[in-house]
């Protein structure tokens, strides 16, 4: 019998390993791919964005009934059910996996689960993967090229262990009881996002942050206005903290640190969330035998997402220089199977990748902020809208927020969109598309918008730059 020489194998089952795979086998090549876990869809699908967004509709959901009178429902003070919150996310979790493997066999991809390792440099064009089966057998993959998409692990702080007290974003999604308070430690989409979550159901939260502004990737601005609506939600916020510690004690721990005039804090708290960003998942897949050397753990590469080793690829939060997004991840796994199979691509935009943080108020932003535009030397100039001049967000209760608009004032091209408030995860998409087609802010201010809709407020956003916004 012939031994099988795929085309491609993809090293990891995540958003970045699954696209690709499944891009490269709708290309006609023949693709294996390989995944450590005993499900597909990595951090993302099993223990990150889709089971937090799950948790956050439940949030929301029950935000609403809370207060159900206000929208002319009449029913009994509704109880919080902590164990189907947590059924309902591993519901759509367990669909959205079965849906992965369907597809896998639709499209004709071979998996292997187990652990995959790069054995070396590619000999007569062929490159070697060693899976350390499930069953602990080994099994040697061959293949002409080679994707990397390990993925990425929760960053502890030194001199921790994730246990039942101190978690990260994989051991939150299980505690079996709710909370009555919780400390955040880290204030990026992780931390804020899991803040309101626990926020709305109940518990006390605290967050330390040790820079000097919460979600610090995003416009000035933003940080300013989530601050103050996370503050006036009750949620406790300390910025640029200093010396964290964690005692563990028969109540949960005692968590202190050095607040930002150099007194002593500390917080009695039942959990604590660590959620000071992610490591990449590159130790021990056989990197020291090629030519790839990582940078603190992360594969630098090519705009095609080409490593230093002829033939091997990496996509997905393990490349340096991107950001450890889902959607960044998956588009870089298309363009690599379009690359690999000699097909139309182009490389990703840093500046065309959305960043989206699913608080309440939602954040959303593309493009330059205010500070980076100034700083590439362009003529700023800025436009900001209120959500309150905005119908439909008056009909859903969601007031709070603003669009900004950073454009370049000598030719009118949109530079950045940055948004806060209702569905702003959702209408992101229309300013992701303005910027890569390189729309200006004339062109979109008679762009058509329905009404009443929440996106209706980018048409005001937009107009606000010439100081014409009609409903402020």
């Amino acid at each position: 019998m012939a031994e099988t020489i795929y085309d491609v194998v993809v090293v990891g089952g995540g958003p970045a390993g699954y696209t690709c795979g499944i891009r490269a086998s709708q290309y006609g090549l023949k693709t294996a791919l390989i995944d450590a876990n005993d499900r597909l869809g990595g951090t993302c699908l099993l223990w990150g964005c889709i089971p937090t967004k799950a948790m956050l509709f439940s949030a929301e959901l029950w935000d609403h009934l809370k207060h159900a009178d206000r929208y002319g429902i009449d029913m009994a003070a509704p109880k919080l059910n902590w164990k189907g919150v947590l059924a309902r996310k591993d519901d759509v979790i367990s669909r959205h996996t079965k849906g992965l493997d369907f597809l896998m066999k639709k499209n004709k991809i071979t998996i292997f689960k187990g652990f995959g390792k790069l054995t070396g440099p590619a000999k007569d064009g062929i490159h070697t993967v060693e899976v350390k089966l499930a069953d602990g057998k080994n099994e040697t993959i061959k293949a002409k090229k080679v994707v990397l998409a390990t993925g990425s692990d929760a960053r502890m702080l030194p001199g921790y262990k994730p246990d039942s007290t101190v978690l990260t974003n994989y051991e939150i999604l299980k505690i079996e009881e709710m909370p009555k308070s919780l400390v955040v430690i880290g204030s990026g989409a992780v931390g804020v996002e899991f803040a309101s979550i626990f926020k709305s159901f109940g518990a006390e939260v605290t967050i330390l942050e040790m820079l000097p502004r919460v979600v610090p990737a995003e416009d000035e601005e933003i940080s300013k206005e989530l601050l103050r609506l996370f503050k006036k939600r009750g949620i406790d916020i300390n910025l640029s903290v200093k010396d964290t510690k964690i005692e563990k004690n028969k109540e949960g721990a005692l968590v202190s640190w050095t607040d930002s005039n150099g007194k002593p804090q500390s917080k009695q708290t039942e959990k604590v969330l660590v959620a000071v960003g992610r490591a990449p998942r590159t130790t021990d897949i056989g990197l020291d035998k090629t030519k790839i050397t990582p940078d603190r753990g992360f594969i630098m590469t090519n705009e095609w997402m080409e490593t230093t080793e002829p033939g091997i690829y990496a996509i997905g939060d393990i490349v340096g220089g991107l950001p450890q997004l889902a959607h960044v991840g998956s588009m870089a796994g298309l363009v690599v199977a379009a690359k690999m199979a000699g097909k139309y691509a182009r490389p990703v935009n840093r500046t065309r990748i959305p960043g989206c943080t699913y608080t309440d108020p939602q954040i959303a932003s593309v493009g330059l902020t205010e500070a980076q535009a100034k700083e590439k030397g362009f003529q700023v100039k800025v436009g900001k809208f209120p959500f309150v001049g905005n119908s439909k967000a008056t009909i859903v209760d969601a007031h709070d927020g603003f669009v900004k608009v950073v454009s370049d004032a000598k030719y009118g091209e949109i530079l950045g969109v940055h948004i806060i408030g209702p569905y702003a995860t959702e209408i992101i998409a229309e300013c992701v598309t303005a910027l890569e087609l390189e729309a200006t802010v004339e062109e979109m201010m008679f762009t058509i918008h329905a009404h009443p809709t929440v996106a209706e407020a980018l048409l005001d956003g937009f107009s606000s730059v010439e100081g014409m916004a009609v409903n402020v």
